[in-house]
């Protein structure tokens, strides 16, 4: 039987734990934010709707084809692409192939970032995979010029940072409705959770410090994750309505 990514491959381990997927979810958040492409996450009126269930749905497609067989995980590509596709017809223009690069980057980036803030360096070879198994996503999907190798993907995402962001009136807007949607306490958190992993360009467009309160309390978390006991903490944090959607994601698809 064969996988869309192989079952030795590092990218089954990082998207295998709610909590590396909870910290690619707060940096894509903070990305999507900034994007100078977000309008068409407003075309529709999900996103601001409901934020949080928009980026989870986003993670959850991904992560459903990390786990899949490699038909399912075409089908589920191809799903998505139609989705886009329906939504760029009703609105009588085409989304910006590199509006798709962005996303595709985040999860690529945001992936071995989490992994390493929570787990240890990843060795180039498994950044490599990391960008093969979405490289592949990006070429069903039809993007062209995907970089090939780690080195070239970094330039590349450089680039894209520098060129694709900015502060606008939808960056307000969405960061409001996370604050109405996450509650004071768990908006603050997020906002930690991003000083800790996004890029120093989306850092400095959003105006968040530079240094987290929550890195000091990252090895004792970890402490709490090795006795089982980092659960107790994320049923006091998470909000209620997700917390069958997060735990959900400790299970492969």
């Amino acid at each position: 039987m064969e996988h869309f990514v192989n079952k030795n491959s590092i990218v089954r381990e990082i998207w295998g734990t709610s909590d590396t997927i909870l910290l690619v979810f707060a940096g894509a958040s903070a990305e999507f934010a900034t994007n100078k492409a977000v309008d068409w996450l407003y075309f529709t009126g999900k996103l601001p709707a409901d934020p949080l269930g928009r980026l989870f749905s986003t993670v959850n497609y991904a992560k459903a084809i990390v786990f899949s067989e490699k038909e399912a995980a075409i089908k589920a590509i191809d799903h998505m692409t139609a989705i886009h596709t329906a939504v760029e017809d009703k609105r009588g223009s085409k989304i910006p192939e590199w509006a798709y690069k962005d996303v595709l980057f985040m999860l690529i980036d945001y992936s071995i970032r989490a992994y390493e803030i929570l787990e240890r360096p990843l060795r180039i070879e498994e950044k490599q995979d990391v960008l093969n198994v979405f490289g592949a996503v990006g070429k069903r999907m039809g993007l062209t010029n995907v970089p090939l190798t780690y080195s070239d993907f970094v330039f590349v995402r450089n680039a894209h940072l520098n060129e694709n962001l900015k502060h606008g009136d939808y960056t307000k807007d969405l960061y409001a409705q996370y604050r109405k949607h996450l509650g004071i306490f768990r908006y603050r958190l997020l906002l930690e959770s991003q000083i800790l992993l996004v890029p120093s360009s989306v850092r400095a467009l959003l105006k968040l410090r530079k240094i987290t309160w929550l890195a000091p309390f990252m090895p004792m978390y970890k402490i709490c994750r090795s006795l089982n006991l980092d659960w107790v903490l994320k049923d006091i944090i998470l909000p209620t309505a997700y917390k069958k959607q997060i735990k959900h994601l400790n299970m492969a698809s």
